[in-house]
């Protein structure tokens, strides 16, 4: 069964293709769902509205959860309110880059 922590696991796998660092860790993720019939919803920013990697990112995350078991479809929406900042980091990320 797809539960919400598992869709959090497998998006440690979705790397910022620019910093090498997790879409997690950075605090890129603002909502998962899993809704009815094996879909799956994602809610996520950038760090900046103009990034030129959004495509990319947003279809990474869309093929990792798609990867696991049970799910069918993965929806993925990005949006920009609100905004990202620092403080959205991982407490490690704060403290390897100083926001902690």
């Amino acid at each position: 069964m797809i539960t919400e922590e598992l869709i959090w696991q497998a998006l440690q796998n979705v790397l910022d293709p620019e910093i090498g660092l997790s879409v997690v860790d950075m605090g890129l993720i603002y909502e998962v769902k899993v809704k009815d019939e094996g879909k799956v919803y994602v809610k996520m920013t950038l760090t900046v509205p103009g990034c030129p990697m959004h495509a990319l990112i947003a279809q990474n995350v869309k093929n990792e959860v798609e990867k696991l078991e049970g799910v069918k479809e993965a929806e993925v929406e990005l949006t920009f309110d609100p905004p990202w900042t620092p403080e959205r980091m991982s407490e490690a990320l704060r403290k390897r880059f100083g926001y902690a």
